[in-house]
C-alpha cells in the first residue's frame, strides 16, 4: 500500500519551514505528532511546548492525522513556541540518561518475574528451589534499592540545573564571578519553577519508576510466600 506523502510550510517567529512528511505504511496519512516530531528537530521547540495552528485551530489531537484538520499538501500552519534554555536542554538530556537506566533495571526485573514463573511450574529441582528463592529475592531488592536511588537523583538533578542558571543569572547583575556556599543557599531559597519541559519529563519519569517500585515490592511478598 502507498504512503500519503504531504509537504506544508510552517511559520515560526519570522522563519518558514517547509516540511515533507511520509505517511504511515498501513496507507494512512501524516499524523500531528508526526508533523510535531519534526518541528521538534528542525527548530528544537520541543514537542510539548508546540502549539500548532491551522486557520485559527488548533491542533490538540497528536494522533489524528493532518488531513481530519482539512490539512493537504501545500497548507500553510503557524507555530507557537519557544526553545528549552541550554540549562533545561542539559538537565533534559541528563534524565533520559536517567530513563534509559530505569529501562534497564526494568528488564531485569522482567527476567527475575519469568525465573520466578518458571519455579512455580516446576522447572527446578524441590531441593533447589530455597536457595533460588533467596537469590531472586536478593535480585529483587537491588532493584528496589537502584530505582530508589534513581528518585534521588530525578530530585536533585533538576535543582541542580534549575537553581545554577537562576543563581547564575542573578550573581552576575552583582558582578559576582565566584559563588559562596552561603551565597548558593541565600538565592536557593526563592528560585521559580520555570522548566516546564523537565517537569514534565520528571514526573512522567517518577511515575515509571513508582511502578516499576510497586511491582518489586509485589514480587518481594511473592517469593516471600511462596
Amino acid at each position: 500500500m502507498s504512503q500519503q506523502t504531504i509537504t506544508v510550510t510552517v511559520a515560526h517567529g519570522s522563519a518558514k519551514h517547509s516540511l515533507t512528511l511520509a505517511g504511515h505504511d498501513d496507507g494512512t496519512g501524516p499524523t500531528v505528532k508526526d508533523l510535531s516530531d519534526v518541528l521538534c528537530q528542525t527548530t528544537g521547540v520541543p514537542a510539548a511546548s508546540q502549539k500548532l495552528i491551522f486557520k485559527g485551530k488548533s491542533l490538540k489531537d497528536l494522533e489524528e492525522s493532518l488531513s481530519s484538520y482539512g490539512i493537504k499538501d501545500g497548507c500553510k500552519l503557524m507555530m507557537i513556541g519557544k526553545r528549552n534554555s541550554p540549562e533545561e536542554e542539559a538537565a533534559l538530556k541528563k534524565l533520559k540518561e536517567i530513563e534509559k537506566s530505569v529501562e534497564q533495571t526494568a528488564k531485569k526485573l522482567e527476567k527475575i518475574d519469568r525465573e520466578f514463573i518458571g519455579l512455580k511450574n516446576g522447572f527446578l529441582a524441590k531441593d533447589l528451589q530455597a536457595e533460588a528463592l533467596g537469590k531472586l529475592d536478593h535480585r529483587v531488592k537491588i532493584a528496589s534499592e537502584h530505582f530508589m536511588k534513581i528518585l534521588e537523583q530525578i530530585d536533585d538533578l533538576v535543582i541542580y540545573y534549575h537553581c545554577y542558571y537562576i543563581i547564575c543569572c542573578r550573581c552576575s547583575l552583582f558582578g559576582v564571578t565566584k559563588i559562596s556556599n552561603t551565597f548558593l543557599g541565600f538565592f536557593l531559597q526563592s528560585v521559580p519553577e520555570n522548566f516546564s519541559d523537565c517537569r514534565m519529563k520528571k514526573k512522567a519519569l517518577v511515575k515509571t519508576v513508582q511502578v516499576h517500585l510497586w511491582f518489586c515490592l509485589n514480587q518481594n511478598i511473592l517469593v516471600c510466600c511462596y
